[in-house]
């Protein structure tokens, strides 16, 4: 059905106007076993629309955004990423010894928000991908720009330039924000600086379904505030010029504005850019279990008496939720005495916790009421720091990590090595995508990141790497070396 959806009603995460060239999809089918090495379905990009489609307000409207967008305009960026797309068109021998295939640079537009006078910087991670260059815009000066940290999982990351005074945007706050509460989105579209349109908050908590990492955090603003491709990492703000969100997508067939924009609430979006700031990597805690919406479908499933809450439809071993007793089935209710009506509201209030933060949660289970208090954990089961480590291969131009504790549960393996960046060499000419899970090498187990690295630096004969695609579809790919 996500498919379906993606197919129906094109979502643009706008890299801006700078972008270049077809999005390749790769669709996985969901058999047990699938040949990663099959070649891949492709659909092109519309072209986006430059007609404009933003909502013209009447003149007798009692509302007056003039202090509004003096307040914010100043404090919004424009960010420009070159990046290195691989075009191979090489040789044979270019496969084996590392021709570099016809790469060429790309540049890419978007925007970002001053999130503090010394030079840190809230913008989207599709903005600025895997960009090797970063510049920073902002009233005619240029900066290099260097990334503090990423998370796809929400769409944010921080950048930071080395200027001091900058004009930070006063913060406000995304849960008092009321739906039909007025508000501008501040940004770059179509390379046209410091634009601002005008509309309101039209929902709450939406879920559309295009974040495709392990543990996406969904749970928007949705505005019909005129949001364009450039608008991408740009500024939402209330008629107070506060920062109530960080724009991110829109949903449209087109590839413009079609009336529906999309933003990363501002109280989920500072936990992650405090996060990065201070540790580089997002503290995201785990409340040990999967949940799902209550639906009129699966309502009698789960024994629920209303739509209401969220029901657990699996629970990790040795997790928080299991250590106090909680199980599939239950029903979530409430957090800390906050309602939970849907599986966006829970993600997006446990968005806001450490691991070693302690929740109160009001469940019900076979009819009967519950209470229980869980303590937090990260994703190795543990409250205490998270650091990534990444081994980076140079040789094969791509850098390797270790799966964790609660992924290896959920996906059901025991071991496994994740290709979390791919950069020209050899495992891109292996056509090998980002976010692979290598279980296995001709069946030998995969369980350091060191070890993956020398196995394909000496690997001769046949090879097959079996493993696991960022979508959660088992796998391999077959070769020849």
């Amino acid at each position: 059905m996500k498919k379906f959806f993606k197919l129906f009603f094109y979502i643009v995460i706008a890299f801006g106007a700078g972008l270049l060239g077809a999005l390749v999809v790769n669709k996985f089918q969901k058999p047990q076993h699938t040949n990663f090495n099959a070649p891949l379905n492709q659909e092109q990009n519309p072209q986006p629309s430059f007609a404009s489609t933003a909502r013209v307000l009447d003149q007798s409207t009692p509302v007056n955004f003039v202090a509004a967008a003096r307040q914010s305009t100043s404090s919004v960026v424009f960010v420009k990423t070159i990046s290195v797309v691989s075009a191979y068109q090489g040789t044979w021998l270019d496969w084996f010894f590392g021709g570099s295939g016809g790469s060429r640079p790309a540049v890419s537009t978007g925007s970002g928000v001053i999130y503090s006078s010394d030079g840190f910087i809230i913008t989207n991670n599709h903005v600025i991908g895997d960009a090797e260059q970063i510049k920073i815009i902002h009233n005619k000066k240029e900066y290099d720009a260097t990334v503090i940290g990423k998370d796809p999982s929400t769409d944010i990351a921080v950048l930071k330039v080395d200027q001091n005074g900058l004009p930070a945007i006063k913060i406000g706050s995304s849960r008092n924000l009321k739906i039909g509460e007025w508000v501008l989105a501040v940004g770059n579209p179509f390379n046209l600086t410091s634009t601002i349109t005008a509309g309101i908050v039209s929902a709450k908590e939406r879920a559309i379904g295009i974040l495709e990492s392990q543990f996406p955090i969904e749970s928007f603003i949705q505005t019909d505030a005129a949001i364009n491709p450039g608008n991408s990492g740009g500024a939402l703000v209330n008629q107070s010029g506060e920062l109530v969100g960080i724009n991110t997508a829109i949903l449209s067939k087109t590839g413009s504005y079609a009336g529906y924009g999309f933003a990363v609430p501002i109280d989920i979006a500072k936990k992650v850019a405090d996060d990065l700031i201070q540790y580089g990597e997002v503290q995201k805690a785990f409340f040990g279990a999967d949940v799902v919406e209550i639906t009129d479908e699966n309502a009698s499933e789960y024994d629920a008496k209303e739509l209401n809450g969220v029901a657990i439809s699996y629970v990790l071993k040795e997790g928080a939720a299991a250590k106090k007793g909680l199980e599939k089935g239950d029903i979530i209710e409430k957090i800390n005495g906050e309602p939970i009506t849907s599986k966006s509201v829970f993600d997006e209030m446990m968005s806001y916790f450490s691991p070693g933060d302690k929740i109160l949660v009001n469940f019900s289970r076979s009819g009967a009421a519950k209470e229980a208090e869980l303590t937090l954990t990260n994703s190795e089961g543990t409250t205490s720091i998270v650091r990534r480590e990444l081994y980076k291969a140079e040789k094969l131009g791509a850098d390797f990590e270790a799966v964790t504790k609660v992924e290896k549960d959920r996906l059901g393996i025991e071991h496994g090595v994740r290709i979390s960046k791919v950069r020209n060499g050899f495992v891109r000419r292996l056509g090998i995508e980002e976010g692979f899970i290598v279980t296995s090498i001709n069946t030998v187990p995969i369980t350091d990141p060191e070890e993956l690295a020398e196995i394909l630096e000496n690997i001769r004969g046949r090879v097959v790497i079996q493993g696991i695609n960022k979508f959660g579809v088992s796998g391999y790919y077959s070769f020849y070396f």
